[in-house]
Order: C-alpha cells, then structure tokens, then sequence
C-alpha cells in the first residue's frame, strides 16, 4: 500500500473536490434510505386505514426524496471524476517528465512496451479507482451501515437473517478481492508484451513486408494476445462469478425473511410493511456491499498499477547534474576521451574499450571499421545518451559530468544513424533543431544538407505536412533533412552518425563542401562505413572490436594501418601496398 499513498499525493490539490463528491453522495444515500421507510409507513398506516390523502403525502415526499438524491448523485459523480481526472493528469505528466530524463539504459531497463502501457492503461486504472473510492466506495458502506441500523431498530425481529448472511457476503467479498489483485497483476504483465510486440511490428512493418513475415508476425502475435486473453479471462471470470454467489445467499435470506415475516404476522406481532421494508433494505445491503466489493477489486487493480508508476517515477536517472555545475560562457568544441570504456548491459562486456584521442577545435574527426566495432556507440557517449562504466571524456578541458545537460546538448548538433522525425509539418522538424529559427537559418540549412532539392518540388515548401515516422519521404530525403535540423542548431560539436548512408555521391559532396563552408569552427564526428565520407578528415579512428586499431590521416592510415586498407581496397577495387 505504500505506492497507494505516494500516489495520494497528486490528490492534494484537488481535496476540495475529493470532499465535496463523498458529501454529496451522502446525501443520495440518505434519500435512498428513507425510501423503504416511508413506503412501509404508507402500506401500514395510510393503506392499511384507507388514508389517501395520507398516502398522496407519503407519495410526494418520496418523489421529493428522489429528486434530492439525484441532485446529490449528479453533484457527487461531477466533483468525483473532477477530482480523479485531474489527478491522473498530473501523474502523466509527471510520468512524461521523468521519461523524458531517463537515459537511454534507464528506457532499455523497462522496455517501450511496458512505459507505454504505465503512461496509458496504468494510470487510468488509478483514474477509475479514484472514481469508484470517492463515489461507490462511499455509497456502499453507507447504504449497508445505513439499512443494518434501520432493520435494527424497525424490523428487529428479522434482524437473525442478517446476522446469517451478512458474515458470508464479507467472506465472499474479502477472498474475491485479495485474488483478484494477484490475477490483474498478471494481466498487466501480459498487457506489456502486447504493447512491445505491437510497437516493434508498428515499428517494423516495411521490414517485415519486404521478407514476407506477415504470417510469422501474426503467430508471434497471437501467442501474446492469446496470453492476455486468457489472463484477462480468468480474471474477469473471477469478478462476475461473485455478483451470483451474493444473489444466491441475498434471495435466501429474503426467502428466510419472508418465512419467518409469515409467522410474526400470524401472531400479530408483526405488519406486512415491515416485511416488504426488510427486503427492500436487505437488497440495499447486498447492493452496498457488491458495489462495496467491486470498488475493492478496482483498488486490487490499482494497487499493482500504482506500483509500477511508482517504479518509473523513483528510478534513478543515470544521467544526472552535478549540484553546482560549472557553466562555461560558450563551449569551443574540443573534445577528448580518457580512457573511456563503456558495456550496455554492465557486465564488464565493454562494447568500447579503453578509447582516449583528443579533437581539436574545429577539426573533423571520421570514424570508420565494421558493423558491431562501436563506433555509434562511442559519438553517443559525447552527448551523455550514454555515461561511460570507466575513464572520463571532456570538453574543453572540462569533464563532460561537470557540465550543465543544457548546456552541454544544446552545444551539440546529432544527425542519427535513423533518422528520427516527428509528424507535423517540414518547418516543425527543422524548428526542432532551433525553435526561433528564421526562415533565413531554414534556407541555409536545408541547402547544406542538400535537402533543398526536393524541398523545392513541395508546392507547400516549408508547411508540407509530414506522416508519423515521415513514411511520406524516401530514406534519403529523411537524412537530408535531419542533417538540416542539426546543421539550424549552428553547433560547435556536429555528430553525423552514418547519416548520409542513404544519400547520392553528388549530394554527399555537396554535404561536404557545405560543412567545411558553413561550419568552419565547428568540430564534426562523422561516422561512416564509406572512406570517401571519412577521407578528407583531419583525423580519422579506425574502430575495432570496440578499440582504436589506428589514427591518423588518410594518408597515414594508408601507409601504417593493414585494417583501414583492406577496408579501402575492398571499397575502391585498388590494392594498396606500404613496405
């Protein structure tokens, strides 16, 4: 329980409305309660003696009850959901907030699927148990406390009925309740692996044509909704097994009522109004204690839903400030590794093992080796994505920890190896990169990167809208344009990892000649498998196996690295021999 009370927290500004919906719901429980009671007064007194203008009055008064328990229900579901629509608002938010300050290893820790599935299904579990606790769970106890004492002081005779039933209706409601919050946790479990699946098919889907796995897909599918569905099934199952079970020992108490009302009525002791008040009471109870009983199987789903938003919400960020940073006026751009090795899963499997180079100001650094060498892994390093296990980078002469996260990522332009943009029009994504940007930084950056070629062909330019995932544009055209959006930032450090995989030779020249142009302070990590990219670089890192196998220029590598010219003999077709 004690993630319920963290998560009561977000209920602290919104007191007035959580008082406001169980006071007047108190008030519909009231008229609800003086019903039975007038209408044994107006069988047993007004009929009985053939009163009609007494029964007319009991007539209206009970009208009169209605309408005021309506005006309390409505007043009490309004300021309810009010208050629980409010508050799961806030946890959302602040849901997004931290998701949004988690480092790549804290995102890779839960899994798309399973944040997915928090920010949504999660948090409006809460929501509807807040609901039902500030509305039904009021109601409930109330309607069943409230018929007890009037049975007890109206029909005491039948009062040994309930003490029959009513031990056996807590007992059903106790077990079905504490199982069920065990079944819902494990639908939940299996609500996440159908949001992953769903996300990496979504996600996945043209590579997935393209091999013709449709079917496959479908099965690997099938296996997680079929595990849901049958999660889903014994849980609910387990729910509505308890509404007959109830109306089972309900109707023998009424038939145990009636029984024994016949025989007090017989010896006189007894009016046939006060037996039809104990049923009527007697279904208010049953009807108190299911509601009662459904809001506590919403609390059993709440409880493990309310676990897991606290998981998110107190997990440590990797990538954190330290308490007084030191905040430089304007980063140069020099860049330098110590000794930096970095794992993903922190297992000492260093996916970058003991790196250390120095990037002067301005310079262009290229990286090149094969798939798997680390060389995506080692530029994400910079920005802090990532924080090595060993060894320190820095950035003009400062280590990268002791810098502001802000001031540090808003000095660094990422182009990335797939290419992220956003739905929304072309002018939104490059504004990502720069949000005042004028439509003079726009020009200039999309004529960098080359993009301005197809730009041009929009009728809209700028406002041509984009597709989620920018499906709406070829491989090449989403590199150029995100080359765009980090080329607006003006950076002092640009990142362009792999980026121009998918773009022409003419284009990618082009790309060239506009950086050394446009960029000339700027320092540029190039990541590519292609030499010619990397070719022109004042240094160039050939990676492998997670290390530096050489460093040097182009023409040094030629001559003292047998890795970097088998990678150039392969690619150019020429075999280049050094003595």
């Amino acid at each position: 329980m004690e993630a319920i009370k963290k998560m009561l927290h977000y209920m602290k500004p919104y007191t007035l409305f959580a008082v406001l919906g169980p006071i007047l719901m108190c008030i519909e429980v009231a008229m609800d309660l003086l019903q039975p009671t007038i209408m044994q007064r107006m069988i047993d007194t007004g009929i009985a003696n053939q009163d009609n203008g007494y029964v007319v009055t009991l007539g209206l008064m009970m009208l009169l009850s209605a309408f005021i328990g309506l005006i309390g229900g409505m007043g009490s579901s309004i300021y309810a959901s009010k208050a629980a629509v409010h508050f799961a608002a806030d946890i959302r938010r602040d849901v997004f907030k931290k998701t949004g300050q988690f480092s790549s290893r804290n995102t890779d820790s839960f899994g798309i699927g399973k944040l997915i599935t928090i920010a949504t299904n999660d948090i409006e579990t809460l929501k509807q148990a807040v609901i039902m606790t500030l509305r039904v769970f009021v109601r409930g106890p109330l309607l069943f406390i409230g018929s007890v004492v009037i049975v007890w002081f109206t029909a005491r005779e039948l009062f040994p009925v309930l003490l029959a039933v009513i031990p056996l209706l807590i007992v059903f409601i106790y077990y079905f309740s504490v199982r069920s919050g065990k079944l819902f946790s494990k639908v939940q479990q299996a609500m996440d692996q159908v949001n992953t699946k769903l996300q990496e098919m979504l996600a996945g889907i043209r590579v997935i044509k393209a091999f013709d796995r449709q079917e496959h897909e479908k099965s690997q599918f099938k296996s997680v909704n079929d595990h849901l569905m049958k999660r889903n099934m014994t849980a609910e199952q387990l729910i509505l097994t308890l509404m007959p079970i109830m109306m089972f020992i309900v109707n023998a108490g009424v038939v145990a009522g009636v029984w024994m009302g016949a025989i007090k009525v017989n010896e006189g002791t007894l009016q046939v109004g006060v037996i039809l008040a104990f049923i009527n009471y007697l279904n208010i109870m049953m009807n108190g204690l299911m509601s009662s009983s459904n809001v506590l199987m919403q609390i059993a789903r709440a409880v493990p839903s309310a676990k897991r938003i606290v998981q998110v919400l107190d997990t440590k960020v990797d990538i954190t400030e330290q308490n007084q940073p030191d905040i430089a006026e304007e980063l140069r751009g020099e860049v330098e590794f110590r000794r930096v090795s970095f794992s993903y899963s922190r297992n000492g499997e260093y996916v970058v093992k003991d790196i250390s180079f120095k990037a002067k100001a301005g310079q262009t650094i290229g990286i090149i080796g094969s798939t798997g060498s680390g060389k995506s892994t080692l530029v994400k390093l910079i920005a802090r994505l990532y924080d090595p296990d060993l060894g320190n980078i820095f950035i003009d002469g400062t280590d990268i920890k002791e810098l502001p996260l802000g001031t540090l990522r808003e000095a660094i332009g990422f182009a990335p190896q797939k290419s992220m943009l956003f739905s929304g029009t072309i002018e939104d994504n490059l504004r990502f990169g720069k949000e005042k940007a004028t439509m003079n930084e726009m020009e200039q950056a999309v004529q960098s990167a080359a993009a301005s070629e197809f730009i041009d062909r929009f009728d809209a330019r700028f406002e041509h809208q984009l597709m989620q995932g920018a499906t709406n544009l070829s491989g090449g055209q989403k590199q150029r344009l995100s080359m765009a959006r980090a080329f607006i930032r003006q950076p002092r450090i640009l990142i362009l990892d792999d980026s121009t995989s998918a773009i022409d030779a003419l284009s990618e020249m082009a790309v060239q000649q506009a950086l050394r142009k446009a960029h000339p302070e700027t320092t540029v990590f190039i990541i590519s498998s292609k030499i010619s990219s990397v070719m022109d670089a004042d240094q160039i890192l050939v990676m492998e196996d997670g290390r530096i196998e050489a460093l040097g220029s182009h023409s040094e590598l030629l001559a003292n690295s047998e890795v970097y010219r088998d990678i150039y003999s392969s690619q150019s077709g020429r075999e280049v021999k050094y003595v």
